[in-house]
């Protein structure tokens, strides 16, 4: 089984830059997971029958936010949210059952630069843990998205520049800590635990991707008992279209 998980940082955007469909067709993922859409489904023009199966979650707000999961199989059920109203208005979350687990598209609040949004923030984590293991008590889950933290500081190109600011904050870090402290697994650092400068995320000014001078805040997560099935954790710097690149998960089903 094989997940993508891209924020696309407008997925009118990206199709319009002619860029998404020929990624699609070339990565061929089983569920492929969008975040940032910034669009409501019926605004999107989008010619897709690999993935016939779309499931959105769209903010209240038009353009901005929004999730969706598109799939080669339909899902035995879907949701929008994490039940918790306020937090559910931003189209944050879409969740798809699929037979042996769930896939969960998530963006994560930004904090803001000022920090405005930090409480929230920390609420928001600990309501998203609360879910995923509420999932997990029925089957395994994979859950995959733009986090808006970097975890450690292999995972941001300059640590000590950035050490409070928002996105590297010890509040945020520790959220994220928590989801690793409940038993979910970062696959990328599975595989790669010491690799660094490997980043999903370059500022859009300055060069900054062309010099490598980014963050890594989009993650694959899973349950740990899905790791006898790993078989492949990826990032894709070399796709372009949005400031954020997609992330790969490949899972041998069998074998978890």
């Amino acid at each position: 089984m094989k997940i993508v998980s891209w924020n696309v940082n407008g997925i009118r955007a990206v199709i319009r830059k002619e860029i998404f469909l020929p990624f699609v067709a070339e990565q061929d993922p089983d569920v492929l997971c969008l975040q940032e859409t910034k669009a409501w489904p019926e605004q999107v023009t989008l010619d897709l029958p690999s993935h016939p199966y779309q499931y959105w979650s769209s903010a209240v707000r038009k353009g901005y936010s929004g999730t969706a999961i598109f799939s080669k199989t339909p899902a035995i059920s879907m949701q929008s949210g994490i039940g918790v109203e306020r937090h559910d208005r931003e189209g944050r979350v879409t969740t798809a059952e699929f037979d042996h687990l769930f896939v969960v598209s998530v963006y994560v609040p930004n904090a803001k630069r000022d920090l405005s949004r930090l409480d929230d923030r920390q609420d928001w984590d600990r309501c998203l843990l609360a879910y995923l293991k509420s999932l997990e008590a029925q089957k395994l889950v994979v859950f995959c998205g733009d986090f808006n933290v970097a975890h450690t500081p292999i995972d941001l190109a300059r640590p000590k520049t950035n050490e409070g600011q928002h996105g590297f904050t010890q509040q945020e870090r520790a959220g994220f800590q928590n989801l690793i402290d409940a038993g979910f697994v970062d696959t990328f650092r599975q595989q790669h635990p010491e690799a660094p400068d490997h980043y999903t995320w370059w500022r859009q000014s300055g060069g900054a991707r062309e010099k490598n001078l980014g963050w890594r805040l989009d993650y694959v997560m899973m349950s740990s008992a899905l790791l006898p099935g790993l078989k492949r954790a990826q990032i894709l710097p070399e796709v372009y279209g949005s400031d954020h690149c997609p992330v790969v998960l490949e899972l041998d089903q069998e074998a978890s």
